[in-house]
């Protein structure tokens, strides 16, 4: 791939209008969302696509999450629902994708469904990304923008560090204040969590009236972050430590002496805006191992535990 001359955009209307500008040309862009940085490109220029699979280095089969500026624009590429319309009023804009059937007169390119019947929709809640959404006026694919199964980007320097020279431009937006990727729930037979995220499961079950279900054991892959291993450091990772081993540095979690403390009051939102960029800084100092300490697994902990158990998985 060549080289490109990665351009730092600032959060005013000249930064604003260089991003929209890159995007209509075919280029990619990161911009901030409130879970975390995405790398963003034309959903319908096939080229530009292709360009997020290669500058990531993402396998083909593994599908994106289009970005739309509100429910109504998402409805032209999916078949709405009255569920996917009950959890857009409670959620959108935020957190929440929604993988729903694809129209078959969509015109988004197939590289970014990765073949499949469906595609994964969100309405970002950032202001930079709803306005780059608006300035832009067309779909936007936006997987992370970081080396495929790397950590996240949560900080524009994170997505300098990892994509410098493959793409054209950071739209700087500072830190992502939630900090761990969107919650995906499959609309297309009954309500699924296909991903735990920046919504609880508990918050969209009480909207829905009813649980989730859970993907059967070894389907497919139908939406992002499903691979075992992702997210992950260069260190190897272990989990649910309360002693670390020679070597290792401890990423805790509550009242722990540690390197690093994801929340020393023990608070799980806290936690979720503190992961990657914790884990970015504890990677840099080169460890042995990262250690972690016990995570609890209700509300936002099943997001945080969720890619902490991609990030430790073997690679």
């Amino acid at each position: 791939m060549n080289t490109v001359r990665t351009e730092l955009l600032g959060d005013d209307l000249a930064g604003l209008s260089r991003a929209a500008e890159i995007l209509s040309a075919g280029g990619l862009v990161a911009m901030p969302t409130e879970t975390v940085y995405g790398l963003a490109a034309d959903a319908r220029n096939d080229m530009a696509v292709a360009r997020i699979f290669a500058a990531k280095g993402r396998p083909r089969f593994n599908p994106l999450i289009v970005h739309l500026a509100d429910a109504e624009t998402a409805q032209r590429y999916v078949v709405w629902s009255d569920m996917a319309q009950k959890l857009a009023d409670a959620f959108w804009p935020g957190p929440l994708t929604l993988v729903l059937p694809l129209k078959p007169d969509a015109g988004l390119s197939p590289l970014v469904t990765a073949g499949l019947p469906s595609l994964a929709v969100r309405v970002p809640a950032h202001p930079l990304a709803r306005s780059l959404l608006q300035r832009f006026g067309g779909p936007v694919a936006a997987p992370s923008a970081n080396p495929s199964g790397r950590i996240s980007p949560t900080k524009a320097r994170h997505v300098l560090d990892g994509l410098s020279g493959k793409i054209e431009a950071v739209l700087n937006g500072g830190a992502c204040p939630v900090g761990v990727e969107s919650t995906i729930v499959g609309l297309t037979a009954e309500p699924t969590l296909l991903r735990p995220g920046g919504v609880a499961g508990e918050q969209i079950e009480a909207v829905l009236g009813q649980p989730l279900a859970s993907p059967a054991q070894g389907a497919p892959i139908s939406a992002p972050g499903q691979l075992n291993s992702h997210y992950a450091p260069g260190a190897k990772v272990r989990l649910n430590v309360t002693a670390p081993r020679d070597g290792e540095i401890l990423l805790g979690f509550g009242a722990v002496d540690c390197a690093l403390n994801l929340s020393a009051t023990g608070d799980l939102t806290e936690a979720a805006a503190n992961l990657f960029g914790h884990l970015h800084a504890l990677d840099a100092l080169d460890p042995d191992g990262i250690a972690i300490s016990p995570i609890p697994d209700t509300g936002l902990g099943r997001a945080i535990n969720d890619r902490l158990r991609r990030a430790a998985a073997p690679r």
